[in-house]
């Protein structure tokens, strides 16, 4: 159970917003509705995988803020484009709002999104941080009012398709780019589904999870989270492990052989930096930039 105190953070994703950004800082400005990428037919399918966005980066930088109570992503979920990414969404506890294009050019996501973060403001007294992933300037008078309401908003947009204008009105912002520039390989990830192809494919069992790489990388993703970090990085050991538990409720250093979370950090000397002073203890990333 979660403590009283704990900061509890609401993510609402104008999922369009940062696909479309995305695929046009990737390709160039007004690309994706140029090349009707929305689709995800002939060449722009491999044009949408090279612009592929992370959302379980974003998604991990709002967990650094405190526990996640909500979150949703909001789009037309029939589209290619982003259908493709509904099994990482899902598997990250989103809910997808479901919004139907009915004027041919936008859902209405804004909209849409705004009416829930006001409802579930006056609903939810303990939210107390609000990430709105988007960038669009008509988001400036809901960050204001989440603001006025005595919430601390947190934005996250695509560096060239941001409102400087947003980016004041929110107590934080970061760019998408910023959040994902030190995501290596080694977290090893898959970002969105295959593309499906026509040959058929015999389904094989998948094979089972390697507990102690899965914890390693767990560590290096709560390691990167900006928001816990002090001048130097270090994190307290305490605070490293609820926001591990955080992203994985079902972490335990005990599962893979460790009597205690200090004797798992040790363990790790290559991932993080471990600092003892008589009880206390933290952690930071190793070969930080």
């Amino acid at each position: 159970m979660a403590e009283l105190s704990e900061t509890r953070v609401a993510v609402y994703i104008d999922f369009d917003n940062i696909i479309i950004s995305q695929y046009d800082n990737v390709h160039g400005r007004g690309a994706f509705i140029k090349e009707k990428a929305r689709t995800a037919t002939g060449k722009t399918a491999d044009r949408l995988q090279e612009a592929t966005v992370n959302i379980g980066a974003v998604l991990d930088f709002a967990s650094s803020f405190g526990a996640v109570a909500i979150s949703r992503a909001y789009a037309d979920w029939a589209t290619p484009a982003n259908t493709r990414y509904q099994k990482q969404l899902v598997d990250r506890a989103v809910d997808l709002v479901q919004l139907f294009n009915t004027s041919g050019t936008k859902n209405g996501a804004d909209i849409r999104l705004a009416i829930d973060v006001v409802e579930d403001l006056f609903r939810l007294q303990d939210i107390s941080h609000v990430v709105i992933v988007a960038g669009d300037s008509d988001y400036i008078p809901l960050a204001q009012s989440a603001r006025r309401l005595g919430r601390t908003v947190i934005g996250i947009g695509v560096q060239g398709s941001t409102s400087a204008a947003f980016k004041n009105a929110c107590d934080e912002f970061s760019y998408y780019h910023d959040l994902v520039e030190d995501l290596g390989e080694d977290l090893g990830e898959d970002l969105v589904e295959d593309i499906p192809h026509s040959t058929p494919t015999v389904a094989v069992e998948p094979p089972a999870p390697d507990l102690a790489k899965e914890a390693r990388k767990l560590l290096m993703r709560a390691l990167r989270g900006r928001a816990n970090d002090d001048v130097d990085g270090w994190m307290a050991a305490s605070a490293l492990k609820q926001q591990m538990k955080r992203l994985d409720p079902g972490f335990d250093e005990k599962k893979i052989g460790f009597k205690s979370f200090t004797d798992f950090l040790k363990a790790q000397r290559s991932i993080a930096e471990l600092q003892e002073d008589g009880q206390a203890r933290r952690a930071r990333l190793r070969n930080r930039a």
